[in-house]
């Protein structure tokens, strides 16, 4: 069952990088997002796009470009709208054919979460790519106006940027002086999977004033063994994975964020989709925090 929901989490673009800023650059039809030489312009406004993974959807709403959605991937459920636009298959399951028949001008893919056999199948159909990376938490507000160049909508990704970054930087202010709390991030239970220090819901709990148990970790996403976790005594654990996580920590008592009643479901949609929504669930993971700081002293 964890290993089934850990596919799904995948499939709904789940677990992204932190990594560097980004800026255009063309090989062949595909144009990539990333860092690398040599500016180039991005396509022209106007155009015909296809959305490969929900949380691009939800840039592409919040940079002014829903006119010219005209598919959008499966569980883009955000905003609303998206709900009722063609659905042409998940990350690793394209429908190559439905997609010709829209006839996109452009495909927007996930740099750290759409298969590079898939950016190559569509740049093979004719069809140009933009690569989207969201890495970190400043990526968010980049792609925004990215999105918005591309679509010709640049006031209003202008604002939707300006908006998002505001609100990262108040949060960041508020917490920057919380008291140091040890967090376990829990992606799923079976096996047990967690995220590194390069991930961008590690950045969030470092901005909340959390210290992710595993942020040495190189990798940004990786599978841990129940012992590990133990030993780095968490006094936190934020769960993104389905179900009440209270029910497989319980038997842990002690283990301080169980001991403490310190164990929260975080909001899975709002943390593992880097749209501008990560305003909001970074806004919840540092309430969840403070709250675990409020225990931890009782």
């Amino acid at each position: 069952m964890g290993a089934a929901r850990g596919r799904a989490a995948r499939d709904r673009g789940a677990v992204p990088a932190r990594g560097p800023g980004v800026r255009w650059c063309c090989t062949g039809l595909v144009l990539v997002l990333a860092a690398c030489g040599g500016d180039q312009p991005p396509p022209p406004p106007g155009q015909r796009i296809i959305s490969v993974a929900p949380n691009l959807t939800e840039l592409l709403y919040a940079a002014g470009a829903a006119e010219q959605l005209v598919a959008v991937s499966e569980y883009s459920d955000y905003p609303e709208a998206a709900r009722a636009l063609p659905r042409i298959g998940d990350a690793f399951r394209l429908d190559y054919e439905r997609i010709v028949e829209l006839a996109p001008t452009v495909a927007v893919v996930w740099a750290t979460g759409t298969p590079p056999e898939v950016a190559a199948r569509l740049d093979a159909l004719g069809i140009p790519v933009v690569s989207i990376p969201t890495r970190n938490l400043e990526d968010v507000a980049v792609a925004l106006e990215t999105l918005g160049e591309l679509a010709g909508t640049d006031d209003v990704a202008a604002r939707a940027a300006a908006e998002y970054r505001a609100g990262i930087a108040e949060l960041r202010e508020r917490y920057r002086a919380r008291a140091p709390l040890r967090v376990f991030i829990q992606i799923d239970d079976a096996p047990l999977f967690t995220v590194g220090g390069s991930h961008l819901m590690s950045e969030i709990v470092e901005l909340c004033g959390g210290q992710n148990v595993f942020a040495d970790a190189a990798a940004p996403a990786l599978p841990v063994d129940l012992e590990s976790v133990l030993a780095r005594a968490p006094q936190a654990i934020l769960s993104t994975d389905d179900g009440d996580p209270r029910e497989y920590w319980v038997r842990f008592d002690g283990l301080a964020a169980v001991a403490t009643g310190s164990v929260y479901r975080a909001p899975a949609d709002l943390l593992a989709r880097p749209s501008p929504r990560l305003v909001a669930g970074a806004t919840e993971v540092c309430a969840q925090l403070d709250d675990a700081r409020a225990r931890s002293v009782q």
